[in-house]
């Protein structure tokens, strides 16, 4: 599935998180941000590549251990690898930019950094860059890792 980085998310209407410990519990809410694609590589078409700092990459790492955000029920293989090689992702990642802007990764997205060279636009290592992990990792149902969650998100308690 590709779309340009930086045109605007249009895949789902909702944004939803499971919470990663149970598998079960989830919210979801029609985001209030614009939602911006980063990453969405497909086979025969061109993306941007370079090197990317080291502590980017940990940091998107360690991001997609605690967040668990548009998860499908089917998942999507890397179509840039050989078949036999492709990993699979099923879900997607949401990165807080600046006011009232989100970055829409495909779960791939490390993949896609460290075996196909892709290099996201600036802005999303920048947004990267500026996650405070701790806070992330320490957060816990029936919070999410992502700051921009409404008050009055549903929720799939039982």
């Amino acid at each position: 599935m590709f779309y340009e980085d930086l045109s605007e998310y249009d895949y789902q209407d909702e944004d939803a998180f499971t919470d990663r410990e149970s598998g079960f519990y989830a919210l979801w809410y029609r985001p209030a941000y614009t939602r911006l694609n980063i990453g969405w590589l497909e086979a025969g078409r061109p993306y941007s590549t370079g090197t990317i700092p080291t502590v980017f990459v940990e940091k998107l790492k360690a991001v997609q251990e605690v967040q668990w955000m548009n998860v499908c029920l089917g998942v999507h293989e890397c179509d840039l690898c050989p078949e036999d090689e492709a990993p699979e992702g099923n879900g997607e990642v949401r990165i807080p930019g600046g006011p009232g802007i989100a970055y829409a990764a495909p779960f791939l997205i490390t993949h896609y950094v460290t075996a196909h060279g892709y290099r996201p636009p600036q802005a999303f290592i920048d947004a990267v860059l500026a996650i405070d992990l701790d806070t992330w990792a320490a957060t816990r149902w029936p919070d999410v890792p992502f700051p921009w969650v409404p008050d009055d998100v549903e929720r799939l308690l039982e």
